[in-house]
């Protein structure tokens, strides 16, 4: 259920929270007086405790491996734990952090959420958004495709559009393969929105600048939805831990209303015990599939961006290996990198290849792959959606440990290491069942470097490499390299692109990481800049995701006759 995270809570509350901390611990089963909320380490013995638990709660962190999770409960939600078999203690520590007064910071200004300078409120996520557009406005569009529930209820609130921030090089022809990613469907996970918008920011930034960025923008499609659930985030941003949107229909309690939209979806909605029932529940799933207007608006845009490559499920026929598009639900916390199936332990028909690409995300950002129903049992979710009803390849990033994350962690730790991830994944959008299994093209660069006189010969060196994937659960095969290319200026993909082969430095392509190199003549190259385009393949015929570099030729300075004395 949506708890009230209550700042007026003085600090004479959380002195008394950590006074009594050992005394509480000991008293468990027990909950200390009052009705809450606490922060506690829930012990348990079997999965089978969790899946039950979660289908009414949402976990912080489960650790399946250590027999507990973290979560925040109120006195309902202590005794639920503890009529399911679990052990239950405080944390004394988060529930102080929890309950700590969400005020601003010294210097702290308006534009960000009070205690977290760090987050941008849903007003300023949108300005941010416009901003990108109207200084890069062949690079971006700002797209209404929807209203919040409050927006289209009545007599309530004012309410939001519902917008995708669309980034691509306008001027080139598509059709183009398409990465359209959500976040802050759940209002209280603060981490998620901050992130997307500064991907968004950094893209627009460095198009032109760097290589690799600009072909993502020139060949490809960014689809962002920044603020998923913008009524339920502005409850949040208030310090409420609201989860849902604020459908307020079917529950009689103000602080436990709205929906779960990520347990709203049509895709084999309310099917496996994946969500409540129960209005007041924090993980409702509404009335009915699809039932609300934030949900209604996320899937008639993948619908309309996404190809249809069939019924996985229902099926049991796997999307083309060549299948373009992808799809990510930016969430926190727990440090995950999931994919689906989440209402089975049944390996989806391209589950493998997903594993694959999963397991290279988690290479860059240091959390643990895994398939959606390793964590517990969910259903109606957008992962699930877009991958059971469209095909396309579907992942969920859990980010960091908290909710309500502190801002020196977002910015040294979940931020770069998810940016890496993310850049990945734009590598592979035209085809990530595929490409992921191949080696990347590493440390790509010309000799000399960045500019070459006309007519002049230029090396062009790389690290091929097939090695880097996260096998905290279970291991990644990976194979010897045993090619490479570069092409120049049309890449791989694209009608006429000529490949010029890569050779081995040491002599033979015989391990999963090559040095390789080429000498290309630019004898019939335009004066002005190119872009150099790196693959390599292995010893199973995988082609990796393409790496670039810009190089401008010149024409060289004439110093004859000139001297210095």
């Amino acid at each position: 259920m949506n708890r009230p995270q209550p700042a007026r809570i003085g600090q004479v509350a959380l002195a008394l929270v950590a006074l009594l901390y050992p005394v509480l611990a000991a008293a468990a089963p027990g909950p200390p007086p009052g009705e809450g909320p606490w922060v506690v380490k829930a012990r348990f013995q079997e999965r089978s405790q969790v899946d039950r638990f979660a289908g009414d709660y949402e976990p912080w962190e489960v650790h399946h491996d250590q027999g507990y999770l973290i979560v925040d409960v109120d006195r309902a939600g202590w005794q639920r734990l503890v009529d399911l078999g679990f052990t239950v203690e405080i944390d004394a520590a988060r529930t102080a952090e929890m309950l700590k007064p969400r005020v601003p910071l010294p210097g702290q200004g308006t534009e960000t959420i009070p205690g977290f300078p760090c987050y941008r409120t849903v007003e300023e996520t949108y300005a941010a958004a416009q901003a990108i557009v109207a200084a890069h406005p062949t690079l971006a569009s700002w797209v209404d495709i929807g209203d919040s529930w409050e927006k289209v209820t009545p007599g309530g609130l004012p309410g939001y559009d519902m917008m995708v921030l669309r980034l691509t090089n306008s001027a080139m022809p598509g059709p183009k393969p398409k990465l359209i990613s959500t976040a802050a469907i759940h209002a209280r996970e603060y981490v998620t929105a901050e992130l997307m918008t500064r991907f968004a920011e950094y893209l627009v930034s460095q198009y032109g600048t760097n290589a690799d960025v600009t072909w993502f923008l020139d060949h490809q499609e960014v689809h962002l939805i920044l603020q998923a659930n913008p009524d339920g985030r502005k409850k949040a941003e208030t310090g409420l831990s609201w989860r849902k949107n604020t459908d307020s229909l079917y529950c009689a309690t103000p602080s436990q209303q709205g929906i779960d939209l990520n347990r709203n979806f049509p895709f084999l909605w309310a099917c496996c015990g994946g969500g409540s029932p129960n209005g007041c529940s924090e993980t409702f799933h509404g009335p009915s599939a699809a039932s609300e207007p934030e949900t209604q608006a996320v899937r008639n845009y993948m619908v309309a961006n996404f190809p249809d490559y069939g019924d996985p499920w229902g099926t049991g026929i796997p999307s083309p290996p060549d299948a373009a598009g992808m799809f990510i639900d930016i969430h926190s916390s727990g440090m995950l990198v999931m994919w689906p199936w989440g209402h089975t332990a049944q390996v989806a028909p391209n589950g493998t290849q997903m594993q694959t690409l999963g397991r290279k995300y988690a290479y860059f950002n240091n959390h643990t792959p895994q398939q959606a129903i390793q964590l517990y049992v969910t259903d109606g979710t957008t992962r699930d959606y877009g991958y059971g009803d469209l095909g396309v390849a579907t992942y969920t990033f859990e980010l960091g440990t908290s909710f309500f994350q502190d801002c020196p962690t977002f910015e040294n730790v979940i931020l770069p290491t998810n940016m890496q991830a993310l850049i990945y994944g734009l590598r592979v959008t035209r085809a990530p069942y595929m490409l992921a299994a191949g080696p990347e093209a590493l440390s790509v660069a010309t000799v000399p470097s960045g500019t070459v006189n006309a007519g002049a010969p230029l090396v062009v060196n790389a690290s091929l490499n097939d090695t880097r994937y996260n096998n905290t659960n279970g291991t990644e095969p990976v194979q010897n390299v045993a090619a490479g290319e570069v092409y120049v200026d049309t890449p791989p993909w694209s009608p006429g692109a000529t490949p010029f082969a890569l050779a081995p430095v040491d002599g033979s392509f015989n391990s999963p990481i090559e040095a390789a190199t080429t000498t290309l003549a630019t004898g019939a190259w335009s004066l002005g800049r190119h872009t150099l385009f790196v693959r390599g393949r292995d010893a199973l015929n995988n082609w990796g995701a393409v790496s670039a570099v810009f190089v401008d030729v010149i024409v060289p300075v004439d110093l004859t006759g000139f001297s210095i004395d």
